[in-house]
């Protein structure tokens, strides 16, 4: 990692899969990200930062914890719509893509979409929207021995879904 890769972020903390980066401005969550393990972690400069790297490891011992976080609106009406539709699948379960269109009246791949673009993943779980036949995509990604699916692989194992492989 290089010291202009660390200062992206206000923050990063180490995760069974790599490291999370936080940004944060005026006093709210504005980005979560999904980074590799050769990010180290960076400290929590404030309070706002430390209650969110308290509330990730507490998900990271129980896949059941409920994130309370202060988020920055972002998205687009639809985009929001789908992340709605997302944030109400339990731990454990997932949804397909189209499953998720259908509830919203729209179709699987601009779901996909949107959950591509989500700025809040694990507070957003999208790791929980799979493709009809298996796995799916995952942050924008697709490469099946690639770092995102290895992501969403151990966060679905990690709440009790092993068909997924980890």
């Amino acid at each position: 990692m290089t010291k202009a890769e660390s200062e992206l972020f206000d923050s990063i903390i180490s995760a069974p899969f790599g490291a999370m980066g936080i940004r944060t401005a005026q006093g709210v969550l504005s980005e979560l990200v999904y980074l590799p393990p050769r990010f180290a972690e960076k400290a929590a400069p404030d309070a706002l930062n430390q209650q969110i790297h308290q509330q990730l490891r507490a998900y990271f011992g129980d896949p059941h914890f409920r994130f309370s976080l202060p988020l920055q609106p972002r998205g687009s009406e639809f985009q929001n719509r789908v992340w709605q539709a997302i944030a109400a699948i339990p731990c454990g379960r997932v949804l397909t893509y189209g499953e998720v269109a259908r509830q919203i009246r729209s179709a699987p791949r601009a779901v996909g979409q949107a959950c591509g673009a989500n700025w809040y993943p694990l507070v957003i779980p999208c790791h929980r929207v799979t493709a009809a036949g298996g796995l799916g995509g995952f942050a924008h990604h697709d490469d099946e021995s690639g770092f995102h699916l290895g992501v969403k692989r151990w966060l679905l194992a990690h709440e009790g879904l092993t068909q997924y492989g980890a």
